[in-house]
């Protein structure tokens, strides 16, 4: 799916989507990122759900996001409780949902001029 961004506003839009890839202001991804609308985008080591760690969600909240939007895959699948215990110690509001979902919030919130982090786990076809 394609999705408008607005080029004029310099954050990092989700531009599309769909099996096996997400599109960042216009460039393909077949891999999991970490994408903030002001920052770099992050290759994420993470190939599927069930490897996320404790680590990974450590590396999140060193970024220091306002909110984290957590892209779980084709599906929405809620992360464990002691995973999240680092982002809910930092203060940090967080979201789960499927990629696709994750990636219409994400824009939605961006052009609110909000510091978001999406955390987008892109699953290999």
């Amino acid at each position: 799916m394609k999705l408008q961004s607005d080029p004029h506003s310099g954050a990092n839009t989700i531009t599309g989507y769909g099996d096996g890839y997400v599109e960042i202001n216009r460039t393909p991804y077949s891999h999991a990122v970490l994408l903030s609308s002001d920052g770099e985008i992050l290759e994420w080591a993470v190939k599927s759900f069930d490897e996320l760690s404790v680590g990974d969600f450590s590396q999140m909240a060193a970024l220091k996001p306002e909110l984290i939007l957590i892209g779980t895959g084709t599906r929405q699948r809620f992360p464990k409780p002691e995973l999240l215990k680092t982002l809910i110690e930092a203060k940090i509001g967080f979201e789960v949902m499927d990629s696709q979902a994750a990636c219409r919030t994400y824009n939605i919130l961006v052009g609110e001029g909000r510091q978001v982090l999406l955390a987008l786990i892109v699953e290999a076809l």
